[in-house]
């Protein structure tokens, strides 16, 4: 190594003009093979150390650089000519150094060679082991498929067997859930049927009693009329004799009505004198007022005897009295509030019956509500019937058409609030009339019977003769007519024909200078040609919630059909024989 450095030395001294270019690269990984002229032995160690380091990196198994490789090397790659050629033109030193390439070169692809070659045989080795997995893969997958297979079947099978076990169970429970409701329906059937047999037996007692009570009542108003007709006979006697004795000129007169009264289809007109004026009244009606009114004075009488006999002031039951009769409106609540209010003072032991009773008809005259009031007094008269009485003595007091009766050419100076108040308290009647209560001990002791007696009297006795006669009767069919119609239905139309037919006309042919009496007119014939005793009145039927079973205003439409049926032509034959 030394002799080749100082051959290099010694050549590159005295050969400064000669530069050797060598065939391979300049330089090798960073080594450059141009030594520098100022080398010593250290450094020509020291890099061919380094180059050997590096060289050592490319290779696997790295081998250290000796002369003797170097030597060996170079004899078994200089044999030929070529390489003996480029040792002739090179120095020592590029061969050493083309050899170290040469053989590096050799050792990199002997190297890459044995590195793919173990490349590709583990490369085959791992295709094979894959494949060797894919295989088991494949094997334990489709070993899963088929136990997963079973396991399903198997599976169905115990849902189907689970769902079958289900099924059962539920119609097991349907069936006997529908036995349990056959025989709940069965019981209840026979429930049911019992009640049915209950309501039945109830409703036939209820029938019988019913049946019972309208045989009495129906005897009682025989005996009543037998009663009557006995007392108006006696008076028509004494009217007889008194009308033998009458001048001509009266007679003349009693003939004419009589005439009148006939081409209207009534067959009976009584005529009396009093003070010089006729009166057109059913006897009848005239011996029940002459009654009434006798009562009201007895029972006056008696009042006055109380307060003078005693030291108490019962102004204070009579002011509450009035105050509740004020207070009456046409709700359910109010009319049972204000019906309760007036039997309690009724039984206050502190204030005499009689005071009360004689209060409560005088008060209730100029009562505002017809409907209200007729709920009350109904109400008030099933527990004090005596009450009635007085009550209806009042109205006759104050109305003469209440009786009925008609006092000939005793309006001529009547005012309009007059004939307001004629129309008041003709319409409170005509409520009164038509008011039934239904349920418990309350009952209408002037009911609907009594206005249909009313209204045949009125046709029979009254004459179409000036506005007081119209308005009395319009008034009571404005609101008695629907009621009248639902108990007496054909009999009723006939009547009503009767008043179009005959009573319209005459009243038409009156003059009336006022014009009052022609719109009272035209009420009646709009109320009788559009049939408006079809349609019930405003403020009959109570407002707001039904009352209790005691006072509950709602008429039964059947219940009253053949509660009165029997009686339409008792009334029919003894009212209206003269217009059939």
């Amino acid at each position: 190594m030394k002799f080749l450095y100082f051959s290099i030395s010694l050549s590159y001294g005295f050969c400064r003009g000669i530069v050797l270019e060598p065939r391979c690269p300049k330089s090798v990984d960073g080594i450059s093979i141009d030594p520098e002229p100022n080398w010593d032995f250290n450094s020509l160690v020291s890099e061919i150390a380094s180059v050997e380091k590096k060289l050592n990196g490319f290779s696997k198994f790295p081998q250290p650089f000796t002369n003797t490789t170097l030597r060996d090397e170079s004899d078994d790659k200089f044999d030929c000519e070529p390489e003996s050629s480029l040792m002739s033109k090179m120095g020592l030193t590029e061969c050493i150094l083309y050899e170290v390439t040469n053989d590096h070169q050799n050792e990199v692809k002997e190297d890459i060679r044995n590195q793919v070659s173990v490349v590709e045989t583990e490369i085959m080795n791992e295709i094979e082991t894959s494949r060797s997995a894919i295989a088991r893969v494949q094997k334990y997958s489709e070993t899963r498929k088929e136990v997963e297979r079973k396991l399903d079947l198997q599976y169905q099978r115990k849902v189907a067997e689970a769902l079958d076990t289900h099924l059962t169970a539920v119609q097991r429970e349907h069936q006997i859930k529908s036995q349990l409701e056959e025989r709940k329906i069965r019981s209840e059937e026979a429930q049911e049927e019992a009640r049915r047999r209950e309501r039945a037996h109830q409703e036939e007692k209820l029938r019988q009693e019913k049946a019972r009570a309208e045989a009495e009542m129906l005897a009682k108003i025989r005996a009543e009329e037998a009663k009557k007709e006995v007392e108006r006979k006696a008076a028509k006697e004494v009217a007889e004799k008194e009308v033998a004795d009458r001048k001509a000129a009266e007679q003349k007169l009693a003939e004419e009505k009589a005439v009148t009264e006939r081409v209207a289809g009534s067959s009976v007109t009584t005529n009396a004198q009093a003070g010089g004026k006729s009166i057109q009244a059913a006897e009848s009606a005239l011996t029940l007022e002459k009654h009434r009114l006798k009562k009201l004075e007895e029972l006056e009488a008696m009042n006055q005897s109380l307060k003078s006999r005693s030291n108490q002031d019962f102004s204070s039951f009579e002011k509450h009295i009035a105050r509740v009769i004020k207070q009456i409106r046409g709700t359910q609540d109010n009319v049972s509030t204000k019906s309760n209010e007036i039997v309690k003072i009724f039984k206050d032991p502190r204030c005499p019956v009689s005071i009360s009773i004689a209060t409560f008809a005088k008060k209730m005259v100029s009562a505002q509500d017809p409907f209200a009031c007729s709920y009350v007094i109904v109400y008030v008269t099933s527990q004090f019937p005596e009450a009635m009485d007085i009550l209806l003595a009042e109205l006759h007091k104050a109305c003469i058409y209440t009786v009925p009766k008609h006092i000939v050419n005793s309006q001529s100076a009547w005012d309009s609030d007059a004939y307001e108040r004629l129309d008041s308290i003709m319409r409170l009647y005509g409520a009164l009339v038509q008011t039934d209560i239904r349920g418990g001990n309350v009952r209408n002791i002037h009911g609907i019977e009594h206005g249909w007696a009313w209204f045949a009297r009125f046709l029979n006795k009254i004459s179409a003769n000036n506005r007081a006669t119209a308005t009395a009767l319009n008034a009571f069919l404005q609101t008695a007519g629907f009621g009248l119609h639902r108990r007496y239905k054909t009999q009723f139309l006939k009547v009503v024909n009767i008043v179009r037919e005959h009573f319209l006309p005459k009243l038409r042919a009156k003059k009336d200078t006022s014009n009052l009496q022609s719109r009272i007119i035209t009420d009646m014939t709009t109320y009788l040609d559009d049939k408006m005793y079809l349609k019930e009145p405003e403020g009959r039927s109570l407002k707001t919630s039904t009352l209790s079973a005691e006072f509950t205003a709602e008429i039964d439409q059947q219940s009253n059909h053949q509660h009165y049926q029997s009686n339409n032509q008792h009334y029919e034959r003894n009212y209206y024989r003269d217009y059939y």
